[in-house]
């Protein structure tokens, strides 16, 4: 026992126990195989790999082992081979440490503490193992107490297929064709645009086959490779027009617009070109401009997004800034950035992006609505930003575009069918890292921002959109891993495993049944989504070709009234001295809009809003968002426990049960039976347990974080005699007198 006067000991007690032999759990003792789809081989694995937990720098996590096949890249540890753990919320085809082949982004190996980039041949073999997914995920796994020969094995396989560059047919879309039966409803409602009939229906719901036509020019493809088979033009282009440039230069119909302005888009003569080819061009393009011009098409505007959007590369550039952010690998790198998070944002110029895309959409809208116009959208190939633009203008002008068979179909119309090249913008192959865009994830970002802007006008859900995206690296489904139609078709022959002849039968995304079970599904779907109602017989002549502004919901004023109330005024004054700043860019940009344009966009927010007419998206400074759920899903300190748009919604739905338990009661009593359709899912029940980025974030523990804005916590480091320091004494009785 130490005297009063005498100083104690300084600790002598040195531990040699790694922290992850601290943190742990037990190396799993029974053999855990992976689960392997039809045509998935086992490549190379390793056991006793130590993945890392990612909420906390406390170097917490579990043994396991590390496999690679030919389709993903998998941890399995002892909860990967029981059941009870499975969240409601659940994929089929990809697990929560599964890791498809096309997801990852880059792989890095720790050497010494030292971050390096792994690629080709590897002469030395890291101790650690970091992986980045396209998906936003990062996996940490140690592999200091791995064999030797399993890690080499392990890190060699792991590089080579998912980084070195492969042949199309080397993709798993084709081992898994071929080995899997293919019994499902591919179609499920969605219009696929590979027959001439599509095409015509899509005329006709649209009354766009009074002046345009479906052509059958390119059958065989003997117009272009890069058109699909069946595509729709003006009835007064020929077909000797069409076949003369291989498809360049002619108009191709997207959209008909109520009063009969149409949208239409066109691939752009090649610049380089020796003058007399360049005047023959020119006198073609006059000719064909002439020919749409007159009665009775409407007066035709042309509009070169080369020029009015950001290049691809812009795009691109923008986009690996932007997702840097959310690539944490723990706690520690979170926070040491949420000091100057709003100001790294600004600088990746990727929300500037979005708004000026979504700008362009309102621009094209305004010219088919406002002002009867036919649009031209022109760009070189006519397969990248025109889908962007032309789908953004039929997602606000065409409500039936917001529904989810409608958006699919949408879908298949402008990228699918229209040549959108998949496989080289999401770089599947790894050929080309210059020819890698995310362009169809900068159409899923804008048409987040009418989603979270409008709820009510959307049949689908922001996790729709979410899963959607993360869908782009299953290589299961046809639909995003080809550049055209005519690549598709022409790797669509081959043998099967089980016929040993025939074409491959490729999966379509669109059959959700394939990655989720009805359950999972109905998070896909808006519970709250107003469907349009039927008009009655007596008006239904009259409304049949007007697009009127009339409502079938409660208004919605986008208007704030003058009695805003002290909070309201005190909340938006504050929001300004703290963003003022950071959104002083997007407010005061120099590309501002014409008059034309302010006075139809102003005369639209000042009605109320008809969720089933048109739509137009919010654009002024903070009015574009992040997409929370897609990008910060992964990272525990963003959640927020009990809040966020799940415990609204959660609430609704309860409301919604609840009056319709009424109801039942009501006509119970006058002995009328009536099943309820809206039914809360049972993971809503405790919404107070969810997390805001529900259902991807279930009910993952909180994040050790401090509790001071992290600027005031890390000025309060510095002080060395902060614990010795007395409260400071407020005197509050003047206060209180």
């Amino acid at each position: 026992m130490l005297g009063s006067g005498a100083k104690a000991a300084k600790p002598s007690f040195v531990s040699y126990i790694s922290p992850e032999e601290i943190h742990i759990k037990e190396p799993i003792e029974k053999e855990v195989n992976p689960r392997l789809l039809p045509g998935e081989l086992l490549l190379c694995e390793a056991s006793t790999v130590y993945k890392y937990i990612q909420e906390d720098g406390s170097n917490r996590g579990t043994y396991g082992k590390l496999v690679c096949t030919n389709f993903k890249i998998a941890f399995l540890d002892d909860d990967s081979a029981s059941d009870d753990n499975e969240p409601q919320f659940k994929n089929k085809i990809v697990g929560v440490n599964d890791i498809t082949l096309q997801c990852v982004d880059q792989i890095y190996g720790v050497y010494d503490e030292k971050k390096k980039l792994l690629t080709g041949q590897l002469r030395k073999y890291p101790e650690k193992l970091i992986i980045y997914c396209k998906d936003l995920r990062v996996f940490n796994f140690c592999l200091r107490y791995t064999k030797e020969e399993e890690v080499k094995r392990i890190v060699s396989g792991i590089v080579h297929h998912s980084q070195t560059p492969k042949l199309l047919k080397r993709l798993f879309l084709f081992s898994y064709a071929s080995a899997a039966p293919n019994n499902t409803d591919g179609r499920n409602q969605t219009v696929m645009f590979d027959t001439l009939e599509d095409w015509r229906d899509e005329l006709e719901r649209t009354k766009g086959n009074v002046k345009y036509k479906a052509v059958t020019t390119n059958e065989g493809y003997r117009v272009s490779e890069k058109l699909p088979l069946y595509f729709v033009v003006p009835i007064c282009v020929s077909e000797e027009s069409i076949l003369k440039y291989e498809g360049r230069g002619i108009p191709i119909w997207c959209w008909s617009c109520h009063n009969g302005a149409a949208l239409l888009k066109m691939s752009a003569f090649p610049k380089e070109q020796d003058d007399s080819t360049s005047q023959m061009q020119k006198a073609f393009l006059d000719g064909i401009y002439k020919t749409i011009s007159k009665p009775p098409y409407e007066l035709l505007k042309t509009d070169d997004l080369s020029s009015s959007l950001p290049s691809l590369q812009d795009i691109q550039t923008a986009y690996t800034r932007f997702k840097q952010l959310f690539l944490i690998d723990n706690s520690t790198d979170f926070w040491a950035t949420d000091v100057k998070w709003f100001s790294l944002l600004e600088s990746t110029n990727w929300l500037e992006i979005i708004r000026r895309v979504l700008k362009k959409a309102i621009e094209v809208a305004e010219c088919l609505e406002r002002q009867h116009t036919n649009v031209l959208l022109i760009e070189e190939s006519a397969t990248d930003l025109c889908c962007v633009i032309s789908s953004l203008v039929q997602v606000m002008m065409d409500s039936y575009s917001r529904t989810k068979s409608g958006f699919q179909s949408l879908i298949q119309k402008e990228w699918v069918i229209g040549g959108h090249g998949f496989l080289d913008r999401c770089n599947h192959l790894h050929r080309s890292d210059k020819e890698e865009a995310p362009v169809f994830l900068l159409l899923l970002n804008c048409v987040w921002q009418l989603v979270q802007q409008y709820p009510p006008a959307f049949e689908f859900t922001e996790t729709y959109l979410t899963v959607l995206s993360d869908s782009l690296y299953v290589p299961i489904f046809s639909t995003f891993f080809f550049n055209s139609q005519h690549q598709k078709d022409t790797n669509t022959s081959g043998e099967s495993l089980k016929t040993q002849s025939g074409p491959f039968r490729f999966l379509t995304v669109w059959d959700w049944s394939v990655q989720f079970d009805p359950k999972a599904q109905a998070f896909l779907n808006n519970p709250l989504y107003a469907e349009k109602p039927k008009p009655d017989k007596s008006q239904r002549k009259t409304a049949r070709f007007k697009h009127q502004r009339q409502l079938s919901l409660p208004l919605t004023q986008t208007k704030s009234t003058t009695k805003r109330g002290f909070f309201r005024e005190e909340t938006d004054h504050l929001i300004k001295n703290i963003l003022g700043k950071r959104i002083g860019k997007f407010i005061n940009s120099s590309d501002e809009p014409p008059n034309s344009f302010r006075e139809f966009y102003d005369s639209w927010r000042s009605k109320p809003v008809d969720y089933h007419g048109l739509l137009l998206p919010r654009i002024d400074g903070p009015e574009i968002k992040v997409w929370a759920q897609r990008y910060l899903r992964w990272i525990p300190e963003a959640q927020l426990h009990g809040g966020g748009t799940i415990a609204t919604a959660a609430k609704i739905l309860d409301l919604m049960e609840e009056v319709q338990s009424l109801q039942a009661k009501m006509d119970e009593e006058h002995s009328q039976a009536v099943s309820g359709d809206v039914r809360s899912a049972t993971l809503l029940r405790n919404s107070a347990r969810l997390s805001s980025l529900f259902p991807f974030a279930l009910l993952q523990r909180q994040s050790i974080k401090p509790a001071l804005p992290t600027s005031t916590w890390k000025d309060l480091e510095d002080e060395d005699d902060l614990v010795k320091r007395d409260d400071e004494f407020v005197d509050l009785s003047d206060d209180m007198a």
